[in-house]
């Protein structure tokens, strides 16, 4: 395979970490080395030899630095196909010598809208034009020139130019990586120039590659996990304290347990199995709050995942120990609880920071996505529609539902009693059969329960089945043509049923 031998590189980075030591590297392969600015500086301060772009130029930077590198004299060299007999002679004609390598990386833009506090024309400073458009030209010219836009590939780069130069392979694979970051970092302006915009006519993502997992849903089909470039991410950015690498289906569960734990205020615990709650408490004591989660549905929480909104104690943890349970999320562990788990090596255990409240919710269909905004529960605006006032207690339950419900597959109805979600009815056809299978679930439990709907109730049999189970309150969005019908059930029953008029239908 064609190695290209590299004799010229530029160098033009804004992130320096390792850059002596790889410079170095290549002036001891006796590879002459262009640079600008504060790159140039760094390297003469350490005795490496630099070339000024201005000696190459003929042209000082200008415009407190926005043009340095943006020359013929610059791109000239890294464009030419020096297979091409007329690029060779108008370079020879201009006196300009081909550049075999570009090492650049970008100025932080990403970093600097993270960070938060940035003024806008700060944040346009952050816009880099001229790294940009020599990595681009480089990857472009990959059969004659490297390119090299991370400080993890220097060690790589060094070893093929020890070894005679860079093969196509490499040339080629470099070139695509390069690619891929302009793009990342076109996406992440766009997304910023797009920030008032809820939904904007043109949505540019782009992810990276977190981890490759064993499969994905199923054996058969291959599985990845990626994150959205420069965006925080709870998952990825966790720490997994011990267990088994997480699978695809591991990170689902786990996304949907975390953003319902963490939207309960109260010390909190949900059980989360095939994106579901099948169980969700809160309570004064981290392991009472534990233990009614878990009494909610215990067969379906075999082998689920668990989100803790408080810290974990050995308490909790012995139980959680005592059951079987793929995956654990917690924002801390007291250190006698890290021990107690660690007993159990095959539990995935993650420390993990709050999840992200805002951005698009989107999901492939064929040929393209949907999106949306991120669904948020709000307890405001609230109306009573029946005769009787809901007590504080149930009030109370009321809450506790109708944010359990909304994490649930539609159609769902959930029912709460005693701090705890007793009953789930979830991922059902009819709001009648979701009622049943939520009443069935909750048996006794519902009597003197309260419980809430996704979505309005179309006729009067599933408030019926509540109500006949021995719930007492109801809360549901409203909305129905047969409102009046469900609101006399209500009366009829003496159950106290409010409106939200705020749906929470999840597919």
């Amino acid at each position: 395979m064609t190695r290209l031998r590299i004799e010229r590189a530029l160098i033009s980075v804004y992130d320096k970490s390792g850059l002596v030591e790889f410079a170095q590297g290549l002036h001891a392969a006796g590879i002459e080395i262009i640079s600008s600015g504060g790159t140039a500086k760094l390297l003469a301060d350490q005795g490496v030899d630099v070339l000024p772009v201005e000696e190459v130029t003929g042209a000082a930077e200008m415009l407190d630095g926005r043009v340095k590198t943006l020359h013929p004299s610059i791109h000239g060299g890294i464009l030419a196909d020096m297979g091409n007999r007329s690029h060779v002679e108008q370079l020879a004609g201009r006196e300009i010598e081909p550049i075999h390598l570009v090492v650049a990386n970008l100025y932080p833009f990403e970093e600097t809208v993270a960070r938060g506090g940035a003024t806008e024309t700060e944040v346009i400073e952050q816009i880099d034009i001229g790294g940009p458009t020599m990595v681009r030209a480089a990857a472009k010219n990959h059969a004659w020139t490297g390119i090299v836009v991370d400080p993890s590939q220097y060690d790589e780069v060094l070893e093929a130019i020890s070894e005679g130069g860079l093969d196509e392979e490499l040339r080629r694979r470099l070139a695509g990586e390069a690619f891929a970051r302009t793009a990342a970092y076109d996406a992440a302006i766009v997304h910023w120039f797009q920030r008032e915009e809820e939904l904007p006519d043109n949505l540019v993502i782009a992810l990276e590659k977190v981890h490759d997992l064993r499969y994905g849903e199923n054996p058969h089909q291959a599985g990845a996990s990626y994150r959205e470039t420069g965006a925080a991410s709870w998952w990825a950015e966790a720490l997994q304290t011990q267990g088994k690498a997480m699978s695809f289906n591991n990170l689902v569960d786990a996304d949907a347990a975390w953003r319902l734990a963490t939207d309960l205020e109260e010390t909190a615990v949900a059980i989360i199995k095939h994106t579901n709650p099948c169980g969700v408490a809160v309570g004064a004591a981290l392991i009472d709050a534990f233990e009614g989660a878990w009494e909610c549905d215990p067969m379906s929480a075999f082998g689920s995942v668990v989100a803790i909104n408080r810290e974990l104690d050995r308490e909790t943890a012995v139980a959680i120990a005592e059951r079987f349970v793929e995956v654990v999320i917690v924002p801390g562990l007291e250190a006698d609880a890290h021990d107690v788990l660690d007993a159990k090596p095959n539990l995935r255990v993650l420390v993990a920071p709050l999840p992200a409240a805002d951005g698009l919710d989107i999901r492939r269909i064929d040929g393209g996505f949907v999106g949306q905004a991120m669904d948020t529960v709000i307890l405001d605006d609230w109306e009573v529609v029946s005769n009787r006032q809901p007590t504080d207690e149930e009030v109370e339950e009321l809450e506790l539902a109708w944010k359990v419900v909304a994490h649930a597959k539609s159609n769902s109805i959930v029912i709460a009693n005693d701090g705890a979600a007793v009953g789930v009815g979830a991922g059902d056809q009819s709001r009648v059969g979701a009622s049943e299978k939520a009443v069935k679930q909750a048996g006794d439990r519902a009597e003197g329960g309260v419980a809430a709907s996704d979505a309005f109730f179309p006729f009067r049999d599933g408030l019926d089945a509540l109500a006949d189970a021995g719930v007492t309150a109801v809360v549901e969005p409203g909305g129905s043509r047969r409102d009046d019908e469900v609101i006399e059930a209500a009366n009829e029953h003496d159950l106290a049923l409010v409106f939200t008029g705020r749906r929470h239908f999840r597919h």
